[in-house]
C-alpha cells in the first residue's frame, strides 16, 4: 500500500453525488456496503503535485519481485515507472514485451523499469506468461499489484471519465502514464496516454539518453534528437564560453547554437 494517499479533487465527489439517487449524506446505503468500502479505501486523501523536478512520492507495495519501498527500489538508479489498465489486454502485452525486450539497452543506462497493472499478483504471474510467449522474450522486471488503485491514484493515473463514473462503475480505470524519475528521486519526464494508444518504447529510450546526456554534459538536445547528434548550447551558456567548453560552436542565431556531442 501507499506510503500516504493523494487527495481526490472535490469534483468527483460532486459528480457522484449527481450520479447516484444517494440522500443527504453524501455516503448513504445505496451505494452496497463492500462497494462502497471498496471505493473507500482507494479514495487518496492528499493529491502530491507531480510536477518535473517534484519528488517522486514514495510507496510501499506488492509487486512480482516481492514487496517494496519505491524508493528503497530505485537506490542510486534512474527508473521507468510505467502504468497499465489491466492484465490480459492486448495493448498492454504488446507494451510490456517490448519494454522486456530493450531490458539490455535500458540497464546499459543504469535503469531500472517497473511497471504496474490494476490487478493482483496471481493475475499477474499468468499474464506474464502470455508475455513472453508472445514477445518472444522474457519479463524479468517487476510489475507491481494495484488491484485498489492505490499507486495509481498516488500517481494520478485515473482517466477523468472513470472518476466521474465512478459511482457506476465502483473503480476507476488507470491510464497508461510513463515516470522516468533519477537517482535522486525526482520526476524528469512524464508522458500520459490514452487506454487505447501504445506508447513508443524507443521513445522512451531517447528521453533517457537525452536527459542524462544534458546531466553530464551541460546541453540541450533539438527535435528528434538521437546519440551522436549535434546537441544545443543552452542560452545560458555565452558563445565565448561556449567554445572553450565545447570547442566548435555553429551559430545559427544568437540563440540557436550547436555543437558536437
Amino acid at each position: 500500500m501507499a506510503s500516504f494517499l493523494p487527495r481526490t479533487p472535490f469534483r468527483v465527489f460532486s459528480a457522484l453525488s449527481k450520479a447516484a439517487p444517494w440522500t443527504q449524506t453524501p455516503f448513504s446505503t445505496s451505494l452496497s456496503q463492500p462497494l462502497l468500502r471498496r471505493f473507500l479505501a482507494t479514495i487518496p486523501q492528499e493529491q502530491p503535485r507531480l510536477r518535473l523536478g517534484s519528488t517522486a512520492p514514495n510507496f510501499q507495495a506488492l509487486t512480482t519481485h516481492g514487496e517494496i519501498d519505491f524508493h528503497d527500489w530505485i537506490g542510486d538508479s534512474w527508473a521507468i515507472l510505467f502504468s497499465h489498465p489491466a492484465d490480459f489486454t492486448p495493448v498492454c502485452t504488446t507494451e510490456l514485451g517490448a519494454f522486456a525486450r530493450m531490458k539490455d539497452e535500458f540497464a546499459k543506462r543504469g535503469v531500472k523499469m517497473i511497471g504496474l497493472s490494476a490487478n493482483d499478483l496471481g493475475s499477474h504471474d499468468e499474464w506474464i506468461k502470455d508475455i513472453n510467449e508472445i514477445s518472444n522474450t522474457s519479463v524479468q522486471f517487476p510489475i507491481i499489484a494495484d488491484a485498489d488503485r492505490t499507486v495509481a491514484f498516488l500517481y494520478d493515473m485515473i482517466d477523468q471519465q472513470e472518476l466521474d463514473n465512478l459511482a457506476e462503475k465502483g473503480i476507476a480505470f488507470t491510464i497508461r502514464s510513463v515516470f522516468i524519475i533519477d537517482p535522486a528521486k525526482k520526476i524528469r519526464l512524464t508522458m500520459s496516454y490514452p487506454a487505447s494508444t501504445g506508447r513508443n518504447s524507443a521513445e522512451v529510450l531517447r528521453v533517457i539518453d537525452s536527459l542524462q546526456t544534458g546531466d553530464r554534459k551541460g546541453i540541450a538536445t533539438p527535435i528528434n534528437w538521437q546519440v551522436g547528434e549535434d546537441v544545443i548550447v543552452p542560452p545560458s551558456v555565452s558563445t565565448e564560453d561556449a567554445k572553450k567548453k565545447f570547442g566548435e560552436v555553429r551559430e545559427l542565431k544568437p540563440y540557436l547554437r550547436y555543437t558536437k556531442y
